[in-house]
């Protein structure tokens, strides 16, 4: 018996180490956690959310595919509802990227314990790059998928020195050799685009900044997009 991931959980699944005591924050339906186990990838997960509804539809997977003896839940905001001695890999997926620096902001212990993190940002890049970077974490590994006509991203994340990153590379990652690389940077060089259309007539000394920043980065992606074309050939 299997779950077929779709292709933004799959990339996050596939990021968790064999055997892991996995803690899945903000699990929504408990699909990803459900399928690592059915995988016999890993022996137990803690499936947390903050709402009770989600929290219900979770533990109605668990229970459909028999995997109620190797499931907690949690009620909780992010990880306050658990125990740094329950878990050591945490995945924190599907929200915005300064939500999940919140989370972990809040938690420590993630930290202190070297604790891995697999994080899938859908918004605020840039912002959870930044916090990241600054606060003890270094950036191991990214992984793009594509869902429909939208592309995702996933870290790999453990506690350590990161270079400071560029930034163009806060907003679309380090250069890869990954297939989706080059469709990545160019939805990035089109919304940096269309963020500058959008100011092109305002006034002001914080437009001014704004748009001087934004040419910087749309001008590394663009160098980015030349260097990720130049591994192709």
């Amino acid at each position: 018996m299997r779950i077929e991931l779709k292709p933004r959980l799959r990339m996050a699944a596939d990021l968790v180490p064999a055997g892991a005591r996995l803690a899945d924050v903000g699990t929504d339906h408990a699909y990803l956690p459900a399928a690592l186990l059915l995988e016999e990838k890993i022996p137990f997960a803690i499936a947390a959310d903050l709402r009770r509804g989600p929290l219900d539809r979770a533990r109605a997977t668990v229970r459909e595919y028999g995997l109620t003896e190797k499931v907690a839940f949690r009620l909780c905001d992010g990880l306050t509802g658990i125990s740094p001695d329950e878990t050591d890999t945490v995945v924190v997926a599907g929200m915005g990227g300064e939500t999940i620096a919140a989370i972990l902001k809040a938690a420590p212990w993630a930290r202190e314990r070297g604790v891995p993190l697999i994080l899938q940002p859908m918004s605020s890049m840039p912002e959870l790059r930044d916090w990241l970077s600054t606060n003890g974490y270094r950036i191991a590994e990214e992984r793009l998928a594509r869902e429909g006509d939208t592309l995702y991203t996933a870290l790999l994340v453990r506690v350590g020195e990161m270079p400071p990153l560029t930034p163009a590379e806060l907003w679309a990652g380090k250069n890869s050799c990954d297939p989706l690389r080059g469709a990545w940077l160019d939805q990035w060089i089109a919304k940096t685009g269309w963020a500058l259309e959008g100011i092109s007539r305002a006034r002001g000394e914080r437009t001014t900044a704004r748009r001087r920043a934004l040419e910087e980065v749309r001008s590394g992606l663009i160098d980015m997009k030349k260097e990720w074309e130049a591994w192709q050939q």
